[in-house]
């Protein structure tokens, strides 16, 4: 009779056992599904984050302005219509919804006319004269756009050349306080004075 009754309680307690581990099975389990289901909600953000529509800062306009200036200071027709097709896309993925209406419009102004040069300019590599007439307006525009958003947290140049734009003179934006004319190019590198810090 004792060994029914201590047979009994060792399956009993065998049973027990089973249905503990079982349980702390069943935990582990919920938990590592919890745990996958976490780590596939922050994947899933990062590639909406990574397939989302890029946005500009206006420091990334200004660099690309500023490479297309570089590019023409050199006389590099090639590399200022490569710049004027980056400027082009830097004005177009701006995203305006952190700015006021008044703000957006006036960003809208400067880049609907801005995004039309810098159009010009990237379509017409090899002809730097053609190039350089549409940089003259660029260059206003880019001035415009500096002087109600700012500079990007870099201090910038506003120099004058009086020869270029056939004698009527014309400003361009630099980051350098050396001058390097970017109407003239090597003809006439250091032709013209700065006329603004902008810090």
């Amino acid at each position: 009779m004792k060994l029914k009754i201590l047979s009994g309680l060792f399956a009993f307690s065998t049973i027990a056992l089973t249905a503990c581990a079982n349980n702390n099975g069943n935990a582990n389990s919920a938990n590592n599904q919890s745990s996958i289901a976490e780590t596939t909600a922050i994947a899933k953000q990062a590639v909406d984050a990574t397939t989302a529509k890029a946005t500009v800062s206006i420091k990334e306009i200004i660099s690309a302005y500023l490479q297309l200036k570089n590019a023409f200071a050199k006389d590099n027709s090639n590399d200022a219509a490569a710049a004027g097709k980056s400027l082009q896309a830097a004005f177009t993925n701006f995203d305006t919804k952190n700015l006021s209406a008044e703000q957006a419009k006036t960003f809208n102004d400067i880049a609907d006319d801005a995004k039309e040069h810098a159009e010009h300019i990237g379509a017409n590599g090899g002809n730097i004269k053609h190039q350089r007439e549409h940089f003259v307006i660029l260059s206003k525009d880019m001035a415009d756009l500096i002087k109600t958003f700012g500079n990007g947290g870099q201090t910038l140049y506003k120099d004058f050349c009086p020869m270029a734009n056939d004698g009527k003179g014309a400003i361009w934006i630099s980051e350098l306080k050396e001058i390097k004319n970017p109407y003239l190019g090597k003809k006439m590198p250091t032709c013209g004075t700065v006329k603004e810090t902008i810090q």
